[in-house]
């Protein structure tokens, strides 16, 4: 038995739609408000690898793993 790990170059999350049907957890969805300079916590399931240094886009996924241009950066901290 193994371990799955993913390597991800973005930070990929749910419109906050899917919390409101139930279908998703706060934590796994973009806020309706981001604001410069703020900090926000998020949810992602498994072992996940991001870059260690810079900013890493994010994005919103779609059905399918259907991914959107991006939307701000996260930086490292």
């Amino acid at each position: 038995m193994g371990i799955k790990v993913e390597y991800n170059p973005d930070l990929a999350l749910r419109n906050i739609s899917e919390m409101r049907t139930g279908g998703r957890r706060k934590e796994e969805c973009i806020p309706e408000r981001l604001e410069t300079g703020e900090s926000y916590d998020f949810l992602k399931q498994g072992q996940r690898n991001y870059w260690i240094e810079g900013e890493i886009p994010l994005v919103e996924t779609k059905d399918s793993q259907q991914l959107s241009r991006p939307i701000s950066t996260a930086l490292q901290e």
